[in-house]
């Protein structure tokens, strides 16, 4: 069960008002807000210990070394990896998904070879895949979607094939929060000789992973979705994968020796962490881990769903809602539009009582065009919203509905 106080944790809440009216923040699937020991460790790292690691003999730099890569193995234990080496630090999931397509995609991939994405994926999913069968000729197939928003298994049963080389889907939808099987999706792709991937920027924040249960070749978070700082991110990869592949960039760190012409390469994580890394981040990230272990992943996912099935419900009495989102979902991700209102006005209205939603595609356009719909709003719940949070963005949805419905015409007695 989640703790009553937990938002005092935050000092956003305490510091940002809107006119006076305190933040009801409900945009946690876009960014979440960062608890006081998260920024703590930041100012510590930096008016403490800076300095660059793996490169100084000195002290300093050994602390920092150290801090790194704990972190590293923070990250490792904390989606059961099994080791440290099998973690890359990136910038974010979408980094972690270009550094597969591109370190991995092009050398692997060849004409006539299938992709086999879903029709739920986020732009960072797709848009790194589309460039890729442009460079190598392969083809592009997809998971269908069922009428439930929920994935079509026979349909990646129907798509797998001898020249399917990967699977890639996202473990939990940052538009419906439908959370995806990927453990049976990785075995069906595995029994068909291909590798998977999991873009797990909506699932590492709000429940516990195991990347070894799920058994899935490659995994990508964000740091910033899980009360981390911006700008750090990781990838999971086996680590006899990670052996087998060229870097995605080359610089300082990454490699064992240079020559003029030639060069070689440090083993991995090393390899793929080209230039001095995003130290602070990788500290915060750490410490972002701890505070969500100390609230504990259960807790989280118990409490996301508790409110994201009671604002289905008390939105659902609002007239002329339409929600998408399946029955159960274990998230707090919770998309919808209004009858002849824009989601950006929504949006507008909202924010005018101190409520923070998210309207737009959501880097989801061929999502959206399966919905038959151009954009949602979206309120999307996490540890530290409660239930007055999901009464205070119903009332404030009626009210501002109300101003676009069309006033009855009074009756004129002459």
């Amino acid at each position: 069960m989640m703790r009553s106080d937990v938002k005092n944790d935050f000092p956003i809440f305490a510091n940002w008002k809107k006119k006076g009216k305190p933040l009801i923040y409900l945009d946690s699937a876009a960014t979440t807000q960062k608890p006081q020991k998260v920024i703590d460790a930041l100012d510590e790292y930096y008016s403490r210990y800076n300095a660059n690691v793996h490169r100084g003999t000195y002290e300093l730099s050994q602390l920092a070394t150290d801090m790194y890569e704990e972190a590293r193995t923070k990250v490792a234990r904390f989606i059961n990896a099994g080791k440290s080496e099998s973690i890359v630090f990136t910038r974010n999931a979408t980094e972690s998904l270009n550094l597969i397509a591109y370190a991995w995609g092009l050398n692997n991939l060849h004409k006539g070879d299938e992709i086999i994405l879903s029709e739920m994926e986020h732009h960072s999913n797709l848009v790194p895949w589309h460039i890729i069968a442009r460079h190598t000729g392969a083809v592009l197939k997809f998971i269908r979607m069922s009428s439930d928003y929920r994935l079509d298994l026979q349909s990646l049963k129907d798509n797998l094939g001898p020249k399917t080389k990967i699977v890639s889907v996202v473990h939990v939808s940052n538009v419906l929060g439908t959370i995806n099987p990927v453990k049976e999706i990785c075995r069906l792709a595995h029994e068909a000789g291909a590798l998977a991937m999991v873009d797990g920027a909506q699932s590492a924040p709000h429940m516990a992973v195991d990347v070894r249960d799920i058994d899935c070749d490659f995994y990508a978070l964000s740091g910033h979705k899980m009360c981390g700082p911006t700008g750090i991110g990781a990838l999971y990869a086996k680590y006899e994968l990670l052996e087998k592949m060229e870097p995605f960039m080359g610089g300082g760190e990454m490699i064992n020796e240079v020559f003029p012409t030639t060069s070689n390469y440090a083993k991995p994580p090393y390899k793929f962490e080209a230039g001095t890394p995003n130290i602070a981040g990788a500290i915060g990230l750490k410490a972002a881990i701890d505070y969500l272990e100390k609230c504990g992943m259960q807790n989280i996912m118990e409490h996301e769903l508790e409110l994201g099935d009671y604002a289905a419900s008390r939105l659902a009495e609002v007239e002329g809602i339409h929600i998408f989102r399946p029955r159960a979902t274990g998230t707090g991700v919770l998309s919808f539009t209004v009858d002849s209102v824009h989601p950006h006005d929504i949006s507008t209205i909202l924010d005018s009582e101190g409520i923070a939603i998210r309207a737009g595609h959501h880097c989801a356009q061929p999502l959206m065009r399966k919905l038959q719909v151009q954009s949602t709003a979206r309120a999307s719940f996490y540890l530290y919203n409660d239930k007055s949070d999901v009464d205070a963005l119903a009332g404030a949805l009626e009210k501002g509905i109300a101003l676009f419905r069309p006033r009855k015409k009074a009756n004129v007695v002459e």
